[in-house]
C-alpha cells in the first residue's frame, strides 16, 4: 500500500450487510411463523390438550439437537467450500425442510422433519463469522452486530402473522380454499409454501451479489457475482440514463460489482480496491496461520461466556416455545376447589392461532423498532456489559410474573398485561444478545480464533436450545395436570437466575487487537469497506463505543485476514434469534 494515503476512519461495509440480511431474513420468518399454529398443529396429529405442550417441548429439542451436532459440520464446510457456497447450500436446505415440515401429517413425521429442519440450519453461525470478517473495527461491532437480530426482529414481523393467518385456509377460508384438498390434507402446508418464496428471494440475490469473505477463497472466480453485474448493467441501460462510469480494476473475485446496487464506484474506492490487490498478493509470500490451540480458544473469559450464553439461549427460546402453548391452553374459572394463591392454580388464556400471531406480530413490530433506534446509542451510552447485566437480571422477574397473567379475568386485560410483559421482555432480548455476541466475540485474542469460538459457541447453546425446551415442555405438562401452571416459569426463572451469575464475572476485552495481531504493524490503517457517508447514516450514525479508540496495530490486527494471515475461521452461530 502506498504511504501516506489516508483513507479516513473505517465504516461499515453496508451493502454487502444488507445483501446477507436479505439472505438471512427467510430463516426467521420461517421459524416463527411456527409459534401461533404449533399447538394446534400436534392436536391435529391426536394428541390430548394437556399433552400439547410437552411434544412442543421435544419438536423444539430435536431440532436444537441435530442443529448442535452438525454445526460444527457446516463451519468446517464454510472454511473449505468458502462462506457464500454454504450459506446458499444451507438456504436451499433449510427451504426443503420447512416444506416438510408444513406437509406433516402424523407426530412422527413432524419430528423428523424438525431434526432435518435443525440438521440445515447452519446459517446463522456462519453469518456471524462473515459479519465479524467484514466489520472487526471495534467501534463499529454495536452496529454491525446489531443488524442480523434486527433482521430476525423483522422476521418475527412478518413470520408470526402469516404463520397464524394462513394456517389450516381451508377451515378458515372456506370461500376460497374450501374445496382445495391439497390443503384440506396438509392443513398447515401454506405458510410454509410462502416462506419458500423468501427463500427463493434469499437464495437468488446472494448468489448474484454476495461476495466471499473467506480468505482462501477471495481470489476464485464467481460466477454468481458476474452474473449480478450482468443483470445490474442490463437494468441500468434499460431503465436508467446514461452516467460517467468509474472504472476501478479490482480482483475478479473480490470487486464492488455489486456497488451498482446503491451507487456509482468512486475514485477512493479505486485506491482501496487497487491496494487490497497489493495486500493480497503480498499476503501470499507469508506463512500460514497454524490452527489455534484449545488453550488460546478457551480463555478464562471465553469460556465464561460460553456459558452466559448457553443459559441465555436455555431460558429464552423455552419462554418462546411454551409461551404459545400457554396462550392457547383453555382458560379455567378460578375458585377455591382449584386455585390457592400464590401458587397453586392453572388454565391460560384460550387464544386461536391467528390471535396469538397478531400478538407476536405487534411484539415484532416493537422489537424492530428498538433494535433498530434504541440499542446502538444505548450501548454507546451505558455500555456493553452494563447493558448485559440489566437483561441479566430482568430475565428471572419476568419469569415469575408471566403465570399470574392466567388469574386476570377480563380476556382483554389478559392479553394488554401478556403484551406489556412481551414488550419488557423484547428490551431484555434484543439487548442481551448482541451484547453477548459482542462480548464474546472481543474475548477472542484473533480473527484465527473467532472461528473456532463461534463453532463451539453454536454447539454448546443448541445443547441449551435443546434441554431447554424439552424440561419446560414436561414441567408445563406435569403442572397442567397437578394444577401448577406455575411449574414451568418459575423453573425457567431460576435458570435465568442461575445464568446471570457468570455475566457478574465478565470484563470488556479489548478484541482482535489485545494481542499479537497477525497483521503488518508498518502500514497504515484502511478501511475494511470504503463507503458513502449516506449509506453509512441508513444504520443510525456512526458514533464510537466510548473508550475504544482504534489504533494503527489494532488496525492491522483486526484485518489480519488482508494483511497476510491466511486464517479459517472454524464458524459460527443464534437467534435469533
Amino acid at each position: 500500500m502506498a504511504k501516506g494515503k489516508n483513507l479516513g476512519p473505517a465504516r461499515l461495509p453496508v451493502a454487502q450487510l444488507t445483501i446477507l440480511a436479505i439472505c438471512r431474513f427467510a430463516e426467521p420468518v420461517a421459524l416463527t411463523s411456527v409459534f401461533p399454529y404449533l399447538p394446534e398443529m400436534i392436536e391435529s396429529f391426536g394428541v390430548e390438550k394437556k399433552d400439547v405442550a410437552q411434544w412442543a417441548g421435544i419438536t423444539s429439542a430435536v431440532f436444537s439437537l441435530s442443529q448442535c451436532m452438525t454445526a460444527i459440520m457446516w463451519g468446517r464446510a464454510s472454511d473449505t467450500f468458502g462462506r457464500k457456497p454454504t450459506i446458499l447450500t444451507g438456504l436451499t436446505c433449510t427451504m426443503i425442510c420447512s416444506i416438510i415440515w408444513g406437509m406433516s401429517v402424523s407426530l412422527p413425521m413432524a419430528i423428523i422433519a424438525r431434526a432435518l429442519h435443525g440438521a440445515c440450519n447452519g446459517n446463522v453461525g456462519i453469518i456471524r463469522t462473515m459479519v465479524a470478517e467484514m466489520v472487526p473495527q471495534k467501534e463499529l461491532q454495536p452496529r454491525a452486530f446489531s443488524i442480523m437480530p434486527l433482521v430476525w426482529s423483522l422476521g418475527s414481523i412478518f413470520g408470526p402473522s402469516f404463520g397464524g393467518f394462513f394456517a389450516q385456509p381451508a377451515q378458515n377460508f372456506p370461500g376460497i380454499f374450501g374445496n382445495n384438498k391439497f390443503f384440506l390434507t396438509f392443513p398447515f402446508a401454506l405458510p410454509n409454501i410462502i416462506a419458500s418464496f423468501l427463500f427463493m428471494i434469499g437464495i437468488t440475490t446472494g448468489f448474484l451479489f454476495l461476495k466471499e469473505t473467506l480468505e482462501t477463497k477471495r481470489d476464485k472466480a464467481d460466477w454468481g457475482l458476474e452474473l449480478g453485474k450482468k443483470v445490474v448493467d442490463s437494468s441500468k441501460l434499460l431503465c436508467c440514463q446514461p452516467r460517467p462510469k468509474h472504472h476501478s480494476p479490482s480482483h475478479p473475485a473480490y470487486d464492488e460489482s455489486s456497488a451498482p446496487l446503491l451507487r456509482p464506484a468512486t475514485p477512493s474506492e479505486t485506491d482501496s480496491s487497487t491496494s487490497f490487490d497489493d495486500n493480497y498478493e503480498s499476503s501470499k509470500l507469508k506463512p500460514p496461520v497454524t490452527r489455534p490451540s484449545l488453550r488460546e480458544v478457551f480463555t478464562r473469559q471465553s469460556v465464561i461466556n460460553l456459558i452466559a450464553y448457553t443459559f441465555l439461549a436455555l431460558h429464552s427460546v423455552s419462554y418462546d416455545q411454551i409461551l404459545p402453548v400457554f396462550m392457547h391452553h383453555p382458560r379455567q374459572t378460578h375458585d377455591p376447589t382449584n386455585t390457592h394463591l400464590p401458587f397453586k392454580f392453572s388454565g391460560g388464556f384460550g387464544l386461536h392461532s391467528g390471535r396469538i400471531g397478531t400478538i407476536f406480530t405487534l411484539y415484532g413490530v416493537v422489537g424492530c423498532l428498538i433494535q433498530f433506534l434504541i440499542f446502538p446509542p444505548a450501548a454507546r451510552k451505558f455500555g456493553i456489559l452494563p447493558c448485559f447485566k440489566a437483561c441479566a437480571i430482568t430475565f428471572p422477574l419476568l419469569c415469575f410474573i408471566t403465570p399470574y397473567t392466567a388469574l386476570i379475568e377480563s380476556p382483554a386485560a389478559q392479553q394488554l398485561a401478556i403484551f406489556a410483559i412481551l414488550i419488557i421482555r423484547s428490551f431484555a432480548v434484543i439487548f442481551a444478545f448482541p451484547c453477548c455476541v459482542i462480548l464474546l466475540t472481543n474475548s477472542a485474542s484473533s480473527l484465527r480464533v473467532l472461528g473456532t469460538l463461534n463453532g463451539f459457541a453454536v454447539s454448546i447453546s443448541a445443547v441449551g436450545r435443546a434441554v431447554g425446551p424439552a424440561i419446560s415442555g414436561l414441567a408445563f405438562t406435569w403442572g397442567l395436570k397437578m394444577g401448577w401452571v406455575v411449574t414451568p416459569w418459575f423453573l425457567l426463572g431460576l435458570l435465568a437466575a442461575l445464568g446471570a451469575v457468570p455475566i457478574w464475572y465478565l470484563e470488556e476485552m479489548e478484541g482482535f487487537g489485545g494481542a499479537n495481531g497477525d497483521g503488518d504493524g508498518d502500514e497504515e490503517r484502511e478501511p475494511l469497506l470504503q463507503v458513502e457517508d449516506e449509506e453509512t447514516s441508513l444504520l443510525g450514525g456512526g458514533g464510537r463505543v466510548e473508550g475504544s479508540s482504534l489504533t494503527k496495530s489494532n488496525a492491522d490486527e483486526r484485518i489480519g485476514g488482508r494483511r497476510g494471515s491466511k486464517s479459517k475461521p472454524r464458524l459460527e452461530q443464534e437467534e435469533e434469534d
